[in-house]
């Protein structure tokens, strides 16, 4: 497809996509030395530029059989708080909607064995396009202190991607500068996908179909293919 990885390289990363095993939350470098297991769960976190535009996606996969329900629910409530946030984007919204929406629909949703998930705070959505990491910053939680952000229109670009763990919402970086971890060890998901704002409504820029099926269980209208 003529296309080039945008990973490799990028500030230094040192492979052409993510992979983020268990506790690991993004940004894990593949390696030899990281042998998957049954029972594991990674989310494998990729990008590519094809003439001069960024596309970035995610997604958690599970690893072998006889995972528990409680990583099953945390893997679907990341992606549809994910589905929920693209539901967002909206002529006349501003970015807090899509961050609202996101975290709307992850606290509503009751966690196996009681507690809260973990919206993780250092780590969220951003602009793209023409770079990988455009302004603005997409917060996956409102953030009062930071306003409503910019209004969305026709032409915007964002990539949306909650990073949701079993406990905590705080990460640390581990000493090769890169693999970011839960602070206390519980596992996470993380899903993602580049989404369009069109004058007919979103589309998924990093879905085979544009998010068309998967809008359309929610009541949203997507934008028609621009290949069709």
């Amino acid at each position: 497809h003529d296309a080039k990885p945008n990973f490799l390289g990028y500030g230094g990363f040192p492979a052409t996509i993510c992979t983020s095993v268990n506790e690991v939350v993004v940004h894990g470098i593949p390696s030899d030395d990281v042998v998957l297991k049954d029972g594991d769960v990674i989310s494998i976190d990729c990008g590519a530029i094809i003439d001069g535009w960024h596309g970035d996606a995610a997604y958690t996969a599970f690893v072998g059989s006889g995972h528990s329900p409680e990583l099953v629910e945390l893997s679907r409530v990341t992606e549809e708080s994910m589905w929920a946030g693209i539901a967002a984007m909206k002529q006349g919204n501003r970015l807090v909607d899509v961050s609202r929406a996101i975290e709307t629909y992850i606290r509503r949703q009751p966690k196996p064995g009681g507690g809260k998930y973990g919206i993780i705070e250092d780590y969220g959505g951003h602009g793209i396009g023409t770079e990988m990491h455009m302004d603005p910053h997409l917060l996956n939680y409102v953030d009062r202190r930071r306003g409503k952000g910019p209004k969305l229109v026709p032409g915007f670009c964002l990539a949306i991607e909650p990073m949701v763990s079993l406990g905590t919402p705080r990460t640390e970086v581990l000493s090769d500068e890169w693999t970011v971890i839960t602070t206390d060890g519980t596992w996470s998901s993380h899903w993602e996908h580049s989404v369009a704002l069109t004058e007919q409504g979103p589309l998924v820029l990093t879905s085979p179909d544009g998010g068309r099926a998967k809008l359309a269980e929610l009541g949203i209208t997507a934008a028609p293919d621009p290949l069709a």
